[in-house]
């Protein structure tokens, strides 16, 4: 992409309704328009972070071995009032009459949809266990929306839905999110902590959140300093192995970490008093087991081996896809705009040219474009008749990863300039290994 023709309306004044980082900067870089309260038009630039984050977490689920699939946003009321769910769960759900005056609603979860497709579809253990999920819009009615895509009232949520035939069954599907979502947040180069949480209105004993620390979290956060030690790395994780995936989630969960609803201050005072930390944390997704609390009252069956009826048992677990690009910010940005890890960069790389209409330098950039393009790699190049220091102020702001800057000067030595947006550390190269450098850190080969 040149940048003479891309849509990206950066702002240079702070906005003033912006009240965290990630808000203001995702205002400013031109990768979201509010439309009203808590909703957001995606912008070409937040768009492709928002495909890339969807795209990372569609290959762990399907990795662990759960399914895609597609619900639509608009629900029947009659299916929540099944579960007891519809006047429960409070004014955060929009409800809607269509024109027949039927009751509808905006859905801001799916277990009941997904309970009424599995007890449609679904008779015996043998077709056992079963994982669905897919990545859909919610509504949630915030009484105060805010923080931008933080606290949005429509948000992008990936949402699965286990069924197993026992508890056992079920919470080794527990684990194997757990697992799945670890690998998911390290991808995007974060570290999600799981804490012992709340269940809130979606019900159940066993839940954990993955919070991002981050000084603008909503959530008041205790945990033990340890449990940030902890990575899964390369480790190569088989979904089918109950105790191998039950290690992993004691391996990450046994350290004291829990959210202000579950703190226990007499258990935090047993970590040695230089581990103790609070802080506080974004939630970034969470996963539950509730057992049978959809099931039975909505008749989701299965005949077992002894050819008895009995209800599943089901889990449910979400990341909050449009969050993260916020929560990213939240902990990668410095005084000059957003420092993208590589794995969700909007591009991978910015190609900056110093003197426009020079046509030693055009052609550089041009030969840049082409090579690193050949690679399947996706550069912007900026090839506006713009001044050195706004092109770096551009780049700076929206943060690639990497920049490769090309000007006469370096030309007539036979080098352009390679520099790292996080550490700002640059190296002289020929324009042929800048492009192998590049591959290489995105594991790119010609």
């Amino acid at each position: 992409m040149r940048l003479s023709r891309y849509f990206l309306p950066v702002l240079k004044e702070n906005p003033s309704e912006a009240q965290i980082v990630s808000h203001r900067l995702m205002l400013r870089a031109g990768m979201i328009k509010q439309a009203a309260a808590g909703i957001y038009s995606w912008l070409p630039l937040g768009f492709k972070v928002l495909r890339k984050i969807e795209n990372i977490v569609h290959e762990e689920q399907i990795r662990a071995g759960h399914i895609p699939m597609l619900m639509p946003t608009l629900q029947s009321a009659d299916l929540w009032r099944e579960s007891g769910r519809y006047d429960d769960y409070g004014q955060e759900m929009l409800r809607i009459k269509d024109r027949h005056d039927r009751d509808i609603l905006y859905g801001p979860t799916n277990e009941e949809l997904i309970t009424d497709i599995f007890r449609g579809h679904v008779s015996s253990y043998k077709d056992l266990p079963l994982t669905l999920y897919h990545i859909q819009w919610k509504f949630r009615d915030e009484i105060r929306p805010r923080f931008g895509v933080m606290r949005g009232r429509e948000f992008l949520m990936k949402d699965g839905y286990n069924f197993d035939l026992t508890k056992e069954d079920a919470l080794h599907a527990y684990n194997r999110h757990l697992v799945s979502y670890i690998r998911t947040y390290e991808r995007m180069g974060l570290q999600a902590i799981p804490m012992r949480a709340d269940s809130g209105p979606i019900g159940g004993d066993d839940t954990h959140e993955f919070l991002v620390l981050a000084d603008t979290g909503e959530s008041e956060v205790f945990y033990d300093s340890a449990v940030t030690d902890i990575r899964l790395g390369s480790r190569e994780i088989d979904y089918d192995d109950k105790a191998q995936c039950q290690a992993v989630m004691e391996e990450f969960t046994s350290l004291y970490a829990r959210t202000d609803e579950t703190h226990d201050e007499a258990v935090f005072q047993q970590i040695p008093e230089g581990r103790r930390r609070s802080a506080r944390g974004i939630e970034v997704g969470q996963i539950f087991y509730f057992g049978t609390k959809y099931s039975e009252p909505m008749g989701a069956n299965v005949q077992g081996p002894d050819g008895k009826q009995v209800p599943v048992h089901m889990g449910s677990h979400g990341i909050g896809v449009s969050r993260l690009v916020g929560a990213i910010i939240e902990a990668s940005h410095d005084d000059k705009g957003i420092i993208w890890p590589e794995g969700v960069t909007p591009f991978h790389c910015g190609i900056v040219n110093l003197k426009q209409g020079d046509d030693e330098a055009d052609a550089a950039c041009e030969q840049l474009y082409a090579a690193l393009t050949a690679l399947g790699l996706e550069p912007l190049y900026d090839d506006r008749n713009e001044r050195a220091g706004g092109k770096f102020a551009t780049m700076d702001l929206i943060g690639l990863p990497w920049r490769i800057t090309v000007g006469p000067r370096g030309l007539k030595n036979g080098v352009v300039e390679l520099t790292s947006r996080r550490t700002g550390e640059s190296e002289e190269l020929s324009p042929e290994a800048a492009v192998r450098q590049i591959a290489g850190i995105y594991g790119r080969t010609g």
